[in-house]
């Protein structure tokens, strides 16, 4: 049974943009904030944009001012939208449903509930 599905990663240069989707579904997606994380090689995991039910959205400080996740209800699917991308955003992007969401010190945290699904890799190069 599919319970995410990530897309639209891809290969761009240094300061331009991507749009990454998350199909969920509809058990997991409905009651539950989403989150995009994020691991580059080499490092650990990290949880960089959440939405809330209530579409109320944090943001990791790296990614601040850059990335906008929103979600579409209707679709059970979840997007980021990242803009003026880096380098360092290189990675392999990961969706999931989460609790016991946290902020502190430009930090995200957060609970992810389901098991984890292939990912999506971003290239951006310099």
């Amino acid at each position: 049974q599919v319970q995410l599905v990530e897309f639209g990663g891809g290969l761009v240069q240094a300061g331009g943009s991507l749009m990454l989707s998350c199909a969920a579904s509809i058990s997991i997606f409905s009651d539950n904030a989403m989150g995009w994380y994020r691991q580059a090689p080499g490092k650990q995991r990290e949880l960089v944009a959440t939405i809330t039910t209530g579409d109320s959205t944090e943001y990791a400080a790296s990614v601040k001012g850059r990335f906008t996740i929103s979600r579409d209800n209707a679709q059970s699917t979840v997007y980021l939208q990242m803009n003026a991308l880096k380098p360092e955003d290189t990675a392999v992007y990961y969706c999931n449903a989460l609790k016991d969401i946290a902020f502190f010190g430009g930090h995200l945290t957060g609970r992810a509930l389901v098991a984890w699904a292939q990912g999506t890799l971003v290239t951006v190069s310099s």
